[in-house]
């Protein structure tokens, strides 16, 4: 998800100076360095006199824990430190940086990676305006983003939208093996699950009535989809299995911060 983010900011032209830290950074990283003029570096140093506005925690939660001095430089910088490691609360990265610095927690989903992504983002304390437009200036390569007022909504946020699109991958490869034993090919139904999901996607996306009013609009009385959401609807259906799915992920979320 960092790569989105660097790719969207430099397509953006969106800050003039932009220092990556990875101590084991790609070929791809590498190039994207030399192409967009990025310093790019293995461990966090900040010069005498140097000053950033801000700073991005893109790294696994398990990984974050243990990024003591890193961290305890950042809180030193007072730069607004913007973190996507799921899990991880405000209060907890508050201790481990240390001082009064400005902290947001964002929590994206991988259709960021084209733009098309959204990004629920949550502050412990009173930002000013100038921070908080810079937070959303900061996702903004990722698509969409909006402000919940209380942490735990983080955990659902995660649970729905961060985890979201394995949920919906899965429907598609579902509906592309059970395509397979009605007696298509592999690479038809691969085709038809995709386009059928794509096109359900834009529809939900132009039209703006309600999800249910659509779902209706394709179900006529008797007919083949209304036997088919019998079995999807029914109480071992998709409905107790998403809400299941989901407090599962939220969760595990919870988990990953202690």
């Amino acid at each position: 998800m960092g790569g989105a983010m660097l790719k969207g900011w430099l397509a953006a032209k969106s800050f003039s100076k932009i220092h990556v830290v990875e101590p084991n950074p790609t070929r791809a990283l590498r190039r994207l360095a030399k192409e967009g003029n990025i310093t790019l570096a293995t461990i966090l140093h900040l010069d005498k006199g140097r000053e950033f506005s801000a700073a991005v925690l893109a790294i696994k939660p398990q990984i974050l824990k243990e990024q003591t001095e890193m961290l305890r430089t950042l809180g030193e910088s007072g730069a607004l430190v913007l973190s996507i490691a799921a899990g991880i609360t405000a209060r907890a990265l508050a201790v481990r940086l240390g001082g009064d610095v400005p902290i947001v927690r964002a929590m994206p989903n991988t259709p960021g990676a084209i733009g098309r992504g959204i990004t629920g983002l949550y502050t412990p304390k009173k930002l000013k305006r100038s921070q908080r437009a810079l937070a959303q200036q900061l996702v903004s390569a990722l698509g969409d983003s909006f402000w919940v007022a209380e942490e735990k909504l983080i955990d659902a946020v995660t649970a729905v939208s961060g985890s979201g699109p394995a949920y919906v991958f899965l429907f598609a490869e579902s509906l592309a093996a059970a395509a397979c034993e009605r007696g298509l090919d592999a690479v038809t139904a691969d085709k038809l699950a995709r386009a059928t999901i794509i096109g359900a996607a834009a529809l939900l996306e132009q039209d703006k009535r309600s999800t249910a009013m659509l779902r209706q609009e394709v179900t006529s009385p008797g007919g083949t989809t209304e036997e088919a959401l019998k079995i999807l609807m029914g109480r071992d259906g998709m409905r107790p299995l998403i809400r299941s799915a989901v407090k599962a992920a939220a969760r595990r979320s919870k988990e990953l911060g202690k």
